[in-house]
């Protein structure tokens, strides 16, 4: 229910009361078919709000390009609706969508549950004078330049100034704006998300206009996501963008041009002063602007900084019983997060409601498939411009001109987004009226929208395997951004063949397989077993599987968090919580030794405890947690005043007079992690380091406490408490990696000590820290079991070895593996209320299996032709599933396909000497044929006529 806010709230979980009030669009939902003509005729401009003002909008208007519903509406600003006077959407709309006689509508509903997933407002940097916001032409937000990059954007993804719509040769970008500041109307907090965005905005830049010069003037960089050091990396290593550690701020517009002077300060040189064509301002996130009304409304506590207040034993789970959050709510946060704890969100109250599950749905019905297998190919061709991610260096107009002159084709157009649901809704309406029987989109990788696009032809009548993508975005704009005419070239390249194989495509059909209502749960931590609990919870048996003798994990050796958790508490109960659950069977010392099956029905065999075990299950979890870096430097494991940050935590929880009471401790940050061996951020180390020094400084004040580091990633509301232990008197000293902390053991006076030698940047000297402790953030690495573990359940693997997910934004807790997921640690570090969140958001998935009875298997599977087949079995050595075994035949032992093993990869078909496996939609027909039109009868008489030139 779009347009829509909740009034009130009343009731308790299981039921709730909810009064609801629909704003009137003033348009008719069903008769609306978002063409646009009202908007074209509207006389009432005033600036889009979606565009950040920016550009203008109408009266009545659709949202944004990608809206759901894609349907109009009329705002406040309409002459009609203020004066009576103006009628003129009324009479161009041709289908009489138009409908001023709405009213307020009211709708009371009653919920079991409820989960606020409000997201953020950005920071407003106009409310301080000082960034110089709305008040300075080229100052614009993060948010703004967003809209700027983006092909729906207010000049059609071009960057132009706003004094004089030109193209900036020059943009700066300062980090931090209304984030990690106490100065009134700022946030404390780090916003998390800004580093990483900022540096795809710059490479989005580079992109677009490879000349220009980017400058971040910034503070730590926090790339602690996965894969974000890397990203950082790259977007550093461009030519013409440069990265200046350093607080930056406006000092005044130059007014003929219009271009901003930026002061800023650097070890070497000082104040310096440098003039930019656009500055960005890289704004924080604040919580929602209604916080205050949501809190009074659910009746639910917030925090300090606005956002919802939570338990991070549970941080889904709100104040309010039967009331859960999920997304930024929570916090500032990135989209797998926000994603993952809405999964999560849906999981818990499962565990709430599980007894009303699948009295409420109703079963999605398609058109009778049409049967067009005798009718010649009549193909339709769909290039989308993938926003500008393809437009930009794909010339769309002419791809699409050059289609329809192709064999087949009879019908082609453009779209902005293909995948959008007004554009899967445009093909389906196109197919049946233009009598298409096959489809060709141009667009992305069939790894990401290939089952939405198949959907799409089943709403449409046809066969789902009528369906061909030709990857023009990762094959073609993305790898060729500087060789638009190529690109172009090859994008009709990929089209024409595509084409060419659809035209030799044949209907195949899927069928079901039953789902083994358990779950296997690979890993004993905090994220198996709350992940376990979650599913037994929800009525279905869990055989958890446990490698070690306890249950526990990396959990085990830590005491407390930096939000106040008593670790080892909250352990012993979710222990006992799974040993009291009859759902859950726990395997300790289990060692998994062969895993088969496939999604809904997998057979698992482990040994534990010297016996042997066969388990039939329908998912998996795999959160089997990672190891800790044994340092090889700083003289840990030579000197017994050398610790991990781990060991010291547990030191501290023994009471260890040594560590309390010794007069200084040094932390080096950064070791065995961000260098060329795990060419990644730990993401738990600073706040470890943060939270240790805390401990110790209430323990013993006096205390010197330094912490070595390269760059301080206590993101979200964990900046609070790096502030508190700088005002405490703990002493940050950065450092660089070319330059890294020397130590070594010393005595004088007759103390033994750590001496540890450090440049400060700031100083310009070498500081001699003597130290009685000296404890190093050894580095999160994946588990030693990780890459026998991914062999057994044929997943794939980051290249830093952490489980690599299906798709790293929109399904963080999937493989591409069906019917296999993730959790925890073994997925990347992170913090315990983060794993929690994820195993909860793991569980959630799972249940959209295991609440199955069946699920669908592919129609792209392998047959044999028994006469063409010389049973040399070289099918079943190259098959890695085991879906093909020799069967008894009339005719002798045959190569036999279990379709329901069957992945459907053609190593079999592509090994077999005689032919005799054909792989279903991959046939050779449909493969010689697009080879043939790879290369057109006219350049090979060109390629030939060199060829006799030359000679």
């Amino acid at each position: 229910m779009t347009f829509t806010e909740v009034e009130t709230v009343e009731g308790e979980k299981g039921d709730f009361q909810v009064s609801l009030k629909t704003r009137p669009r003033y348009i008719i939902e069903e008769k609306c078919t978002g063409c646009t003509t009202c908007m074209t005729y509207c006389p009432v401009s005033y600036p889009d709000t979606f565009n950040q003002g920016i550009s203008d909008n109408k009266a009545v208007h659709v949202f944004f390009s990608q809206a759901i519903p894609l349907v109009a509406y009329i705002d406040d600003s309409c002459l009609r609706l203020k004066d009576g006077k103006c009628d003129i959407c009324s009479s161009v709309c041709q289908t009489g969508a138009i409908d001023f006689r709405q009213t307020p509508k009211k709708t009371q509903i009653n919920v079991g549950a409820i989960i606020l997933s409000s997201g953020i407002t950005p920071f407003d940097p106009s409310v301080k004078d000082e960034y110089g916001y709305k008040i300075m032409d080229n100052v614009v937000t993060s948010m703004d330049y967003e809209r700027l990059l983006s092909s729906t954007g207010p000049y059609e993804g071009e960057v132009l100034r706003g004094s004089d719509k030109k193209h900036p040769k020059k943009i700066a970008w300062i980090q931090c704006v209304g984030s990690r500041r106490v100065t009134e109307g700022d946030n404390s907090y780090c916003s998390g998300v800004c580093c990483t965005y900022t540096q795809k905005q710059v490479i989005l830049t580079k992109h677009h206009y490879e000349d220009a010069e980017c400058t971040i003037f910034h503070n730590d960089i926090r790339s602690f996501g996965k894969d974000f050091e890397r990203y950082f990396q790259r977007a550093e290593a461009l030519p013409g963008v440069e990265f200046i550690r350093s607080y930056a701020s406006i000092e005044r517009e130059i007014p003929d041009k219009k271009s901003v002077i930026v002061r800023y300060a650097t070890p070497a040189d000082g104040v310096k002063r440098e003039e930019f064509d656009m500055v960005v301002l890289s704004v924080g996130l604040n919580p929602p602007k209604a916080y205050k009304e949501i809190s009074e409304k659910f009746g639910i506590d917030l925090n300090a900084h606005g956002f919802c207040e939570a338990d991070s034993s549970n941080p889904i789970q709100t104040t309010r019983p039967g009331i859960f959050v999920s997304g930024a709510f929570q916090g500032p946060t990135d989209i797998p997060e926000s994603v993952f704890t809405a999964s999560g969100a849906s999981s818990q109250i499962g565990e709430m409601l599980d007894y009303r599950r699948g009295k409420l749905t109703r079963e999605r019905t398609y058109p009778i498939e049409r049967d067009v297998s005798g009718e010649e190919p009549r193909v339709g061709v769909f290039v989308c411009h993938c926003g500008a991610n393809i437009s930009s260096v794909v010339n769309v107009p002419s791809t699409v001109e050059y289609a329809l002159t192709l064999p087949n084709v009879v019908y082609a157009k453009e779209q902005i987004f293909s995948c959008a649901t007004n554009s899967a809704k445009e093909i389906t309406e196109l197919v049946q009226e233009k009598g298409l029987n096959r489809v060709v989109i141009a667009a992305c990788s069939p790894r990401t929208l290939e089952p939405l696009f198949r959907d799409t032809l089943r709403e449409a009548g046809l066969n789902q395997y009528y369906l061909e993508m030709a990857n023009i975005r990762e094959h073609c704009s993305w790898v060729h951004t500087k060789q638009k005419d190529e690109a172009t070239q090859k994008a009709k390249d990929l089209v024409r063949m595509s084409v060419a194989r659809a035209s030799q495509l044949k209907p195949l059909k899927e069928f079901d397989l039953p789902v083994n209502k358990a779950a296997l749960v690979v890993g004993g931590g905090i994220a198996g077993m709350t992940c376990a609990l979650s599913i037994a919870n929800q009525g279905h048996a869990v055989y958890l599987v446990e490698k070690a003798k306890d249950l526990g994990g990396m959990a085990r050796r830590i005491h407390s968090t930096l939000e106040g958790l008593d670790v080892q508490t909250y352990l012993d109960d979710l222990i006992h919580k799974v040993y009291q659950n009859t759902l859950i069977h726990v395997s300790h010392e289990a060692n998994i030794t062969e895993v088969a099956g496939y999604l809904g029905n997998f057979t698992t065999t482990l040994v534990s405890e010297g016996q042997t075990k066969v388990i039939k299950h329908g998912a998996s979890v795999l959160a089997i947690g990672a190891d800790v870096y044994t340092p090889k430097e700083y003289l840990y494991g030579e000197n017994d005043k050398v610790f991990t940050h781990i060991d010291l935590g547990e030191e501290l929880a023994k009471g260890n007079e040594t560590i309390v009471n010794a007069e200084s401790l040094v932390m080096i940050q950064c070791v065995g992690c961000r260098n060329e061996e795990n060419n990644y951020c730990s993401r738990v180390c600073c706040s470890h380091a943060v939270k240790n020094a805390l401990e110790l400084k209430e323990k013993n004040p006096e205390m010197r406490i330094y912490v070595l580091f390269r760059d301080m990633r206590t993101y979200g509301f964990r900046e609070d408490a790096y502030r508190q232990a700088s005002e405490l008197g703990v002493q940050f000293i950065r450092y660089t990696p070319e330059d890294p902390p020397v130590v070594e053991a010393v005595k004088e006076g007759g103390k033994e000590m750590i001496r540890v030698t450090v440049a400060d940047p700031i100083l310009g000297q070498r500081l001699e820290l003597d130290a009685d402790i000296l404890s190093l953030a050894a580095a999160v690495i994946p588990a030693a079991s990780t890459h026998e573990i991914a062999k057994h359940f044929k997943v794939t693997l980051s290249p830093d070895d952490f489980f690599k997910e299906a798709h790293v934004k929109l399904k963080p807790v999937e493989f591409a593996t069906d019917g296999v997921f993730l959790c925890g640690l073994a997925h990347y570090p992170k913090h315990i209320p983060e794993s929690i969140n994820q195993a909860y958001g793991a569980a959630g998935r799972v249940l959209t299996l295991l609440s199955r009875d069946t699920v669908v298997a592919s129609g792209s599977v392998a047959i044999v032709n028994e006469y063409d087949c010389v049973s040399c079995g070289a099918c079943i050595s190259a098959c890695t599933y085991g879906a093909i075994e020799f069967r008894d035949t009339p005719k002798g032992k045959k190569a036999f396909v279990n379709p329901i093993l069957c992945k459907g990869d053609g190593l079999c078909n592509a090994k077999c000497p005689s032919s005799a496996i054909v792989l279903k939609h991959f046939t050779d027909d449909a493969l010689f044929n697009q080879i043939d039109a790879a290369i057109t009868n006219l350049d090979i008489k060109a390629q030939m006529d060199a060829v006799f030139e030359e000679a």
